[in-house]
């Protein structure tokens, strides 16, 4: 489904963990942010792009390795790749791709194009780093602490924020990477709420929004839940966890990611972090 909708961007909803993929529009060029989940869906991205594209170049960006926002890459193939460096350096590959292996089989899923992680033809590697093509301008910035190798992106003619799976209004913070990463990673995103103002915040999940408060609230949010994980790990107290399923909802579902949470606080504990 599509969640929002303006000349220039789309952005497109999955049914599964409310993903989103964003398809922007420019003069000069046409970019798809994270094409995933369901064959039908990604069928649905790529025959909208070939009815806007109009002879323009195609790129893809992916906000990270996290095997649902990779899944979609060879369905455009000749699109050019924008991630970050250590996306491409990912020594974890396999991983990943295993885990798309592992959903398709569980669910008997089939993709009319293959399965391979993606090849990097624009690395990012440095906090403010500017890609131009044409007049379109695109500014980076290095976003670990969920995994390692996450990217914020910024359309700077438009205003709009590409996030990643970072200020999400329906998931509290999942740290695969690093709690002191994530952290700083939230407040490098409050730096750029306040220097640049952007026009649109778009998740990897939930809803994208254009409130300047609610993008300062969902990083006071996240900072607040990252706090409560390392108060858990250094008492010994139990998480206050009723606040979140309140706040959150989707317990069955949310459970198991707030549990790897924990156990990342203790072994960062561990390890003096």
């Amino acid at each position: 489904m599509i969640q929002h909708r303006t000349p220039h961007l789309t952005i497109f909803e999955s049914a599964l963990y409310r993903t989103t993929s964003t398809v922007l529009q420019t003069d000069d060029i046409v970019l798809v942010v994270d094409p995933n989940w369901l064959p039908a869906e990604i069928s649905g991205i790529r025959q909208f792009v070939q009815e806007v594209q109009g002879g323009r170049p195609l790129f893809l960006l992916f906000t990270h390795s996290d095997y649902d926002h990779i899944l979609g890459w060879r369905a455009f193939p000749q699109a050019k790749v924008i991630a970050s460096k250590t996306f491409a350096d990912n020594p974890d590959k396999e991983k990943s791709l295993e885990q798309i292996r592992q959903f398709d089989e569980e669910y008997y899923i089939r993709r009319d194009y293959p399965i391979a992680y993606p090849n990097v033809d624009i690395g990012i590697f440095e906090d403010g780093q500017l890609i131009e093509l044409g007049q379109t301008r695109l500014r980076f910035y290095l976003a670990p602490g969920h995994t390692a190798d996450g990217l914020f992106a910024i359309a700077e003619n438009a205003g709009d924020w590409i996030a990643g799976d970072y200020l999400s209004n329906i998931e509290f913070p999942f740290v695969y990477d690093s709690i002191h990463a994530y952290e700083e990673t939230i407040q490098k995103a409050q730096r750029i709420i306040i220097e640049y103002e952007p026009a649109l915040l778009i998740p990897g999940h939930g809803d994208a929004t254009s409130s300047r408060q609610e993008m300062l609230n969902r990083c006071t949010e996240s900072l607040h839940y990252l706090q409560q994980l390392r108060q858990a790990a250094q008492s010994g107290k139990p998480f206050p966890e009723e606040y979140l399923w309140k706040r959150y909802g989707n317990r069955r579902g949310l459970a198991g990611p707030h549990r790897e949470n924990l156990e990342m606080a203790e072994k960062e504990k561990e390890a003096g972090g």
